[in-house]
């Protein structure tokens, strides 16, 4: 499989570059966590990263890869949107 070098951003990562395996369309995945083992024997600190845009070049707009900003409050609950439901 494939790997691309990904930058970190906030958290624990902050500035670290890692390799991340990419998928079958040649991107990283959406969410990437990283669990971090309690030095007591606890449950494991789960550190959760979400994918953004690394920025657009300024001529045509291009994107120029991905970076992945730690997400706090962890990972977001996906919902269906269906066109029947009242919006909340």
């Amino acid at each position: 499989m494939r790997s691309e070098n990904t930058t970190f951003r906030g958290g624990p990562l902050d500035g670290r570059v890692l390799p991340v395996l990419v998928g079958a369309t040649g991107h990283p995945p959406k969410w990437y966590e990283v669990p971090v083992p309690d030095a007591h024997g606890g449950p494991a600190t789960v550190y959760t990263y979400r994918r953004v845009p690394a920025g657009y070049s300024k001529r045509l707009g291009v994107q120029r890869g991905w970076v992945y900003e730690y997400a706090p409050e962890g990972r977001e609950r996906h919902t269906p949107k269906w066109p029947w439901s009242k919006p909340n």
